[in-house]
């Protein structure tokens, strides 16, 4: 049986995850990165030297693209759209993400996830069910009356019909009880607790026990005030605890950003909450001012993940090897992904993107 041709990609620089490598290339075998070596080394040199090649991009958030939110369209094809959206932004991987609903909707997704990898769909990870486990207080754009506390028996049945699907589930750690929690833990999937009035005590005794992340920090949580720390408090103060956040300058201030990320440096990650156009189901988002509303309500972005890289940079100013760790490797580190994607090196899996001098996509290769 004959071998593949190696694949080269040759670029000015290149961040590995860990460190900048000048004039290198990259050796891709049969989809999996088998070297990376200094262009002088190349025996043909290749007909292009690209400006910038990081580690692709991975958004663990994310609800719709092209006109077709999953939770309305819960089919393969939402996911295309969604894989589609992901790779002009930079992603080769993305959890699509169900908000508050009914069981059926919760069902129809999965299923859909199933489809999309029996059709040899890509990037997918799994999905993401953000709520309906959640505090009414801090909905936000979640629709109320499908909020409730799980019984086990609730649990046990969605964990069952989606085993092996379910990736990460958001909750509220004080509307469900241990035995919820630790139901859900036994079944591997990732909980972040997100959409919470938690009190300082209460999430950090979550996150002592076994919670691993956080939804979208600052909003739609209990707010770090001088006598009542919240959920905001115990995330800054959680020594483990990872947490994302949304860099669209709505969502969050982009001086709250550069504050939160002098404490929390490495915990903070990027997702990009974004929605798409619709006028269907019950969550109608409607694009304005670059982001999207339901109902008056701030629901979702319109970030790619390469748009979140810039305004890192150029609105934060974090410097872009870190930035480029908030979008690939921390998020890897959440989904226990590290060991194969995240980085360039050796053994990993050939996700790399391209970017020119402005940071914008020129192109993905995984």
């Amino acid at each position: 049986m004959e071998s593949s041709i190696s694949q080269v990609y040759a670029a000015e620089k290149i961040f590995t995850g860990n460190e900048w490598l000048a004039d290198s290339a990259v050796i891709v075998d049969d989809g999996k990165i088998s070297d990376i070596i200094p262009s002088a080394a190349l025996k043909d040199q290749p007909s292009t030297k690209y400006h910038l090649i990081a580690p692709a991009f991975i958004d663990i958030q994310i609800y719709g693209a092209h006109d077709k939110l999953l939770s309305v369209y819960p089919e393969t094809d939402s996911l295309y759209r969604l894989y589609d959206y992901c790779s002009k932004g930079g992603a080769s991987h993305f959890q699509p993400t169900v908000a508050t609903n009914t069981a059926e909707v919760f069902h129809k997704s999965i299923d859909a996830v199933r489809a999309y990898w029996k059709e040899g769909g890509k990037g997918c990870l799994g999905l993401h069910i953000e709520g309906p486990w959640i505090h009414p207080l801090k909905k936000g754009a979640h629709l109320e009356q499908f909020i409730h506390s799980p019984s086990v028996e609730e649990a046990k049945d969605l964990l069952e019909y989606g085993k092996g699907v379910i990736t990460m589930i958001t909750l509220a750690p004080e509307v469900c009880s241990r035995e919820v929690i630790e139901l859900i833990r036994s079944y591997g999937i990732i909980i972040s607790a997100g959409h919470s009035n938690a009190t300082y005590d209460e999430a950090t005794a979550a996150f002592d026990s076994g919670i691993q992340a956080a939804t979208h920090l600052y909003n739609a949580m209990s707010p770090l005030q001088h006598r009542a720390l919240g959920m905001v408090g115990a995330i800054f103060d959680h020594a483990t605890v990872m947490t994302s956040l949304v860099p669209d300058g709505f969502h969050v201030d982009f001086s709250a950003i550069r504050i939160a990320k002098k404490i929390l440096k490495e915990r903070l990650f990027v997702i990009t909450d974004a929605v798409t156009e619709t006028n269907a189901g019950p969550y109608q988002h409607h694009l304005t001012e670059d982001k999207y509303e339901a109902a008056g309500i701030l629901s979702g972005s319109a970030l790619t993940m390469a748009k979140s890289l810039r305004n890192l940079v150029d609105h934060v100013g974090i410097e872009l090897d870190e930035a480029l760790r908030m979008v690939s490797l921390y998020p890897a580190q959440v989904m226990k992904k590290a060991d194969s994607m995240g980085r360039i090196a050796k053994g990993y899996d050939a996700n790399l993107v391209i970017l020119d001098e402005l940071l914008e996509v020129n192109r993905m290769i995984n």
